[in-house]
């Protein structure tokens, strides 16, 4: 019994900080990132002690929960880089990076500036980099409108966060419309091609306004 205390401690603690962590992503997802951290505990099923000796402070937690979401930011990234038209790989990169935002609103909260620590500053700084240097190759091939800036992308990303909707699906085909008209609006010779489906956000609008 005492040698298998120490591994049932060790295991409660693990289950405890993965408790934690699936409840702060899922309240960050829906209600940004000023969710109480007594709130990430009572749906975690944790008391506030427990969540503060796995996670001293909410920058902390919010590192941890949004490791995996970075990673996948950069992953769309450097698809993006690798593709021989430079001007099809920022395009996809709007598309794939937006249609993720939409989907966890606390993701672009932290990438952007809710929590200037949080996350891996190194990473998401070699990732806007990244994201630069695609956009003057894009110039460079005269697709991309040549006025163009790294701040208009972070301004897409900032208006884009404002898509709520009653469900995640309507969510990303509104994320992805919008995408599409940023992405016409950023292009140097716009070709106005067909653009997604769009979202039914004002119902009481006739059709066709």
């Amino acid at each position: 019994m005492r040698e298998r205390l120490p591994h049932t401690l060790r295991s409660d603690a693990l289950d405890n900080r993965e408790r934690i962590l699936d409840a702060a992503r899922a309240l960050f997802s829906t209600d940004g990132l000023d969710v109480p951290m007594r709130e990430i505990a009572r749906r975690a099923g944790v008391g506030p002690a427990t969540l503060y000796r796995r996670f001293p402070t909410k920058q902390a937690l919010v590192t941890e929960a949004f490791a995996e979401q970075l990673r996948a930011c950069r992953a769309i990234v450097d698809e993006g880089c690798a593709d021989p038209d430079p001007w099809h790989g920022l395009c996809l990169v709007i598309e794939k990076i937006c249609e993720l935002h939409a989907r966890d609103r606390g993701l672009t909260e932290a990438f952007l500036s809710a929590f200037p620590g949080a996350l891996d500053v190194a990473g998401r700084a070699s990732t806007l980099k990244a994201v630069a240097g695609l956009a003057q190759r894009a110039k460079d091939a005269g697709h991309l409108r040549s006025d163009f800036v790294l701040d208009d992308l972070v301004l897409v990303l900032m208006a884009n966060k404002g898509i709520r909707t009653a469900s995640t699906a309507t969510q990303v085909m509104a994320s992805r419309r919008f995408a599409a008209l940023a992405i016409q609006a950023f292009a140097a010779c716009p070709r106005h091609a067909p653009l997604p489906p769009a979202a039914r956000l004002a119902s009481a609008a006739p059709d066709g306004g």
